[in-house]
């Protein structure tokens, strides 16, 4: 069996997109929510498997890995989280790029000589590396307007990942996935008014107007932290509106911080944009936190642990 396992964001999506644009391959499909990053154990592999993993932790999946590997499947893994120890196997093919300015889809470019690395762009704006889609769009020559269109078209899939089951999106990620790969280039579905760009683009801003009144926790020269209530939109804009109030602030770490139907909290860490680390290590504390440098989360924070989370990350950044 051919197994593709990725995250459900922007960057995971994007990454199976140019994979399967250069070589279109049949396999299972195994994603979920951005936050549903323990894939790969979804997966029972068998001898001969061959299993493409993209844009979730290893050190996350590490069991799973050791479990695939030890059954005798063969393992590509292309990520730019926190690894762990990468395992010295001979079916294990890893790509591991843990610069905060680098994403698993603009790795997958590299790999394909960058034959579609307008897509790749696309889902480093949706990851909030601007300054690196940027300059990446300006060696294209790209005009302002298609870069601004690839940032919002990135920030709309990624936005589409968040919630915390797949009947909080708007398109399951691999419907979503389906729909993209109709499209060898971001700017065909930007000129189609039927596709996924148009309705991401109307949700988008629906929800994100619902979030302009969200409760301000902390706000000091070093961090803020907002609430948001325990709604679907609320559960799809955390994470843009992570980014969002990052642009606004870049010298500001940021929390968003939403109720959920736990007795919890999930919350969303962005590192700020101008020292673009520390996001990781400060969730890592919290039992189920994890993610990148500059931006990671914890799915479920105890109520009780609320107040601990902001000192933690308003201490990390003083």
């Amino acid at each position: 069996m051919k197994y593709d396992v990725f995250n459900g964001d922007a960057d995971g999506i994007i990454a199976l997109l140019q994979l399967q644009l250069a070589n279109p391959t049949e396999t299972v499909k195994v994603t979920g929510v951005k936050r549903d990053i323990q894939l790969l154990k979804k997966v029972t592999p068998q001898s001969g498997d061959c299993i493409r993993v993209l844009d979730i932790s290893m050190e996350k999946n590490m069991s799973a890995l050791h479990d695939a590997l030890t059954a005798g499947a063969k393992v590509m893994y292309v990520d730019h989280h926190k690894a762990g120890d990468i395992p010295n196997h001979a079916n294990l093919f890893p790509h591991i790029d843990l610069d905060a300015n680098m994403c698993t889809s603009l790795i997958v470019s590299d790999l394909l000589d960058k034959q579609f690395h307008l897509w790749a762009i696309t889902a480093a704006y949706g990851d909030n590396l601007f300054a690196k889609a940027d300059a990446e769009a300006d060696k294209l020559k790209l005009t302002e307007l298609q870069k601004s269109q690839l940032k919002a078209f990135g920030t709309y899939i990624n936005y589409n990942g968040y919630g915390s089951e797949v009947a909080d999106l708007h398109f399951p990620p691999e419907d979503l996935y389906e729909q993209l790969l109709q499209y060898k280039s971001p700017l065909d579905a930007i000129n189609d008014e039927s596709s996924a760009y148009y309705t991401l683009e109307r949700a988008y801003k629906a929800d994100m107007k619902k979030a302009a009144g969200a409760k301000v926790l902390h706000d000091c020269d070093t961090a803020k932290v907002i609430l948001l209530d325990d709604e679907p939109w609320a559960r799809r804009v955390s994470g843009v509106l992570g980014n969002d109030l990052a642009n606004q602030a870049p010298t500001k770490a940021h929390g968003v911080v939403t109720s959920n139907n736990k007795g919890s909290y999930t919350v969303s860490v962005r590192a700020p944009l101008s020292n673009k680390q520390g996001a990781v290590d400060i969730c890592s504390k919290f039992a189920t936190g994890g993610g990148r440098a500059a931006a990671a989360g914890i799915n479920e924070l105890p109520e009780s642990q609320l107040s601990n989370f902001i000192t933690e990350l308003i201490g990390y950044y003083k």
